[in-house]
This record gives structure tokens, sequence and C-alpha cells, in this order.
């Protein structure tokens, strides 16, 4: 089963709005067996639209477009679906008391025309009810295809492909299972590492298809297959990681979590150990807290974290040394761990993580080149530290410690 996103909107050609939503739709289709053949982003343009609607019709049986459903002038996607399918727009009551009640219960200026005109939809169409917008989601049916378009808020637009499409193309469709496993390897380049486990890449089954996805200080191998007998695909693939393991077993640092990242996996091992996490920072700028708080229930083992990016703030508020900061600097071994093992004591935490460095392109506080990086780990039973060098890049400095202090916690506790 194929399917093909469309996203609407002038915004994302032009680089004002990053498409999350395409992402967010692949994962979940993914889920259920259906495969992404083709994602689209195109202009709030009718003949653009028309064109997109007839190319995807072409070569898949799902069409999901998101965007251009607002109240505006310029949100001409409703309309164009209606001539796209020779239909009319009529108004839908269950709609418009749907709109009605979500302006009554959130909005307090009046509502105008062009909010009632939203309760106009296709009638070939069936609403999809949006509980969080008002602009409603649309499922058309022909020639056993679906085409399905939603709004582009991405909160909108996430609550009707969980509560309304998965569920209904689940009913619809007789799906294979997916499979995907990600192994978690730091410290490997891509052709390194190819060349490492090459003979065990030409082995692979058929059906087993092998990915490398590079990124800042790890890569990701992705096993990928298909197919209608679930157990026997999980006992293929996990035959396939149990051989490769030994090869890798130095720098491999498990499996990626189905959900997600290497935090998703950190934060489950936290939540089934009861431990908890501080964090300080200096040159990542909060960037390693963020990717634990960007997830629901970080509270549950995230107690809190400081970003003392100045040297003052390291000391009124970390209560590091002067003394150590005028002897060794605040890019040193030394300030990093008492930053680690401080951030712990003031949040009565069972781990902690810091980072200090010399992120670029000017040195700042320090004397320490570009690129370095100090990252420690405290914990109950004592503190320790590494230093890095990343480059001359201030992006690639600060994702590459960010993803080196995410490894460095993660091989910590799973120790326990």
């Amino acid at each position: 089963m194929l399917a093909e996103i469309i996203t609407i909107g002038d915004e994302l050609l032009i680089g004002q709005v990053v498409d999350t939503n395409s992402a967010f739709i692949a994962k979940q289709l993914n889920k259920i067996g259906v495969s992404v053949y083709q994602i689209t982003s195109i202009q709030d343009d009718k003949q653009h639209i028309l064109q997109a609607l007839a190319d995807a019709e072409s070569r898949v049986d799902i069409v999901i477009c998101t965007g251009g459903l607002g109240p505006t002038k310029d949100d001409i996607t409703k309309k164009t679906i209606a001539e796209y399918f020779n239909d009319t727009l009529v108004k839908n009551h269950d709609v418009l008391r749907n709109i009605e009640h979500i302006w009554k219960q959130h909005v307090r200026t009046q509502m105008l025309q062009v909010n009632r005109d939203q309760a106009y939809i296709p009638s070939k169409s069936k609403p999809l009810m949006n509980k969080l917008g008002t602009a409603p989601g649309m499922w058309i049916e022909k020639d056993d295809k679906v085409f399905i378009s939603l709004p582009g808020v991405p909160y909108e637009m996430k609550a009707l492909i969980k509560h309304h499409v998965i569920p209904q193309l689940k009913d619809k469709y007789n799906c294979p299972f997916i499979l995907h496993k990600t192994m978690i390897v730091y410290g490997l380049g891509e052709s390194a590492l190819a060349e490492r486990i090459e003979a065990w890449e030409d082995a692979l089954p058929k059906h087993i298809k092998l990915a490398y996805l590079p990124n800042l200080g790890k890569m990701r191998l992705r096993l990928s297959t298909k197919g209608f007998d679930e157990d026997q695909l999980r006992q293929d693939v996990q035959q396939q990681i149990d051989k490769v393991i030994p090869l890798i077993k130095d720098e491999y640092a498990g499996l990626e979590d189905e959900e997600g990242s290497v935090e998703v996996v950190i934060a489950k091992q936290l939540t089934k150990l009861g431990s908890t996490l501080a964090i300080a920072e200096s040159c990542t700028g909060g960037a390693v807290a963020g990717c634990f708080t960007t997830h629901s229930g970080a509270s549950a083992y995230f107690k809190g974290g400081l970003v003392t990016y100045s040297t003052a703030s390291k000391i009124n508020l970390l209560n590091v040394s002067k003394a150590d900061i005028e002897a060794y600097s605040v890019v040193s071994s030394q300030v990093v761990e008492s930053m680690a093992k401080n951030a712990r004591q003031i949040f009565q935490s069972d781990y902690a993580v810091a980072t200090t460095g010399n992120a670029g392109p000017t040195k700042g506080d320090s004397e320490a080149e570009v690129g370095t990086v100090f990252i420690a780990i405290a914990t109950k039973s004592g503190v320790y530290s590494q230093e890095f060098n990343f480059g001359n890049s201030r992006i690639k400095v600060i994702n590459k410690a960010v993803n080196k202090a995410l490894e460095m916690l993660q091989k910590e506790i799973f120790k326990n």
C-alpha cells in the first residue's frame, strides 16, 4: 500500500516554515504498514494543486494533503479539491456546530462569516471533525483510492491523524507489517563502519534492507523489512542484529527507541531505574536539556538544568570555584567536573551531565582552541570527564557536543 504526502503553502517553499508535518505523517503511516512513495511540497496555486493531485493519484493508493484550509482568501485548497472531483462545496451542519462550540469555548471575539464558511466542504467528502481548530479534515474516496485533506497547523493535524485517519485506514486496508530496528554506533565514520561489516551486509537476507544514517558524532544502522508474519520478521531482524554486534562491540551503544532517539532510550532507562537527571551547560546553551524536555513525561526524571554561559554565572549559580577558573580556565576538566558535581547537588539528582567549551568562532573567556569541549558525568559515586575537539564549525561543535554528552550519559546509566 503506497501513499503520497502533499504539503501546501508558499511559506514552505521560501524556507519560512520547516515542514515537520510530513515526517510525522510518514512515521504514523509506516507503523500501520503503509509505505510513503513520495513527499511533495507545492505552492498555494490552483493549477499546481490540481496537477499534484493528478500525479499522486496516478501512482499511489492514499493521498494526504496538509495546509491551505484556513478562512482567508489565500487558503484555496478546499475549493481546488472540490474542482478536482467535479464537486461543489456544501454546508455541513455538524462541522458548523463544532466551529461554534470551539468559538464559544476558546475565542472572545465575534465570529465572522469567513469562520462560518469553514463549515462548507465538498459534498463528496466525509468530514474529519477537528476538535482543536475550525478547519475540518476531509476524506474523499475515488476508485478505491483515498484522498485526505488536513489543516497545516501541526497540533491539529496530529490529532486528526491519530484519532481519525489512522484508525480509518486500518479499517479499510489490510496492510503488511513494517519493521525498522536502528542500532546506534559511536566513534566510527560511515566508510570505516561499512568496511568492518561488509561481509555481514553482503549476507543479509533479501527481504532485509540496510541503511546508513550518519549524524555528527554517531552513526545509525537501520534494518528494515516488511511482510504479514510479524513474529517471523522480528525473529529474522534480531538474528541479524545478533550477528553484527560482535563486529562493532566496542562502538555499539544499543538500539534506538522505535519512537525516536537516544534521549528517549535514556529517559526510559532513568524511569525504569527510578533515577533522576540534572544538567549544567555552557557551550551547548541548553541544547542537551532541550533534547529531553521536548518529549512528554520528562518531569518524571528530569529535575532541572542551568545554562551558565558566562564565567560569572558559573561562579554565582553553580558555585564553581573562582580559583579553579583562574588556575585552569572555564574550559577545563576541573571546571566541567565541578559543574556536574554541583548541579547534581543543587537539584538533588542521581545523575548530572555538564558541558563547557569553545564553540567558536572566537575563544571567549578561555584560551582553549576553538572546538575544545569538556563533558562531565556526575553520579553518587563520583565524577569524571572527557576532553574532545570537534572542529571549527560552531554548529558542528555544538551538535557533536550534544551527541557526545548523550552517548556518555547513556553508557553510564546502562551500567546499572
